[in-house]
């Protein structure tokens, strides 16, 4: 077995990832994804009951337009389409409609982000 194998996994805080991602923003993406997709696997998600607060409309409007000034930098864009309970919906625009990354950028930024906001469980794209 090897060092590395013996090691325990380590879950960085969000502090820590945004920490990281001012020095080495794609490390911190890679990281990011494995543990959203580890929790994923393993049905960690987060679970809201009907007694709940809904996600604040002004909170995700904020968190879209941070996701909008990362996107914006390659040409890209995106639009809040509508928040429908807990599932907020965008439309990827400019240089991310039809793009092939336009999945990763939905996956790894923009669910990271706007995902962050209270009461948000799904993003999803509209066309």
């Amino acid at each position: 077995m090897s060092e590395n194998a013996r090691q325990p996994i380590r879950l960085y805080s969000e502090e820590e990832l945004d920490e990281l991602e001012a020095i080495d923003p794609l490390a911190a993406a890679k990281i990011a994804h494995a543990q959203a997709m580890a929790e994923r696997h393993l049905g960690r998600k987060r679970q809201y009951g009907p007694a709940d607060p809904l996600p604040d409309p002004a909170a995700v409007a904020e968190a879209v337009q941070a996701v909008r000034r990362i996107l914006n930098r390659d040409g890209g864009d995106i639009e809040l389409v509508e928040i429908h309970e807990r599932d907020v919906r965008v439309r990827m625009k400019g240089a991310c409609a039809g793009c092939p990354n336009a999945v990763l950028d939905l996956r790894q930024v923009v669910e990271r982000i706007v995902g962050a906001v209270p009461g948000v469980i799904s993003v999803s794209n509209t066309f």
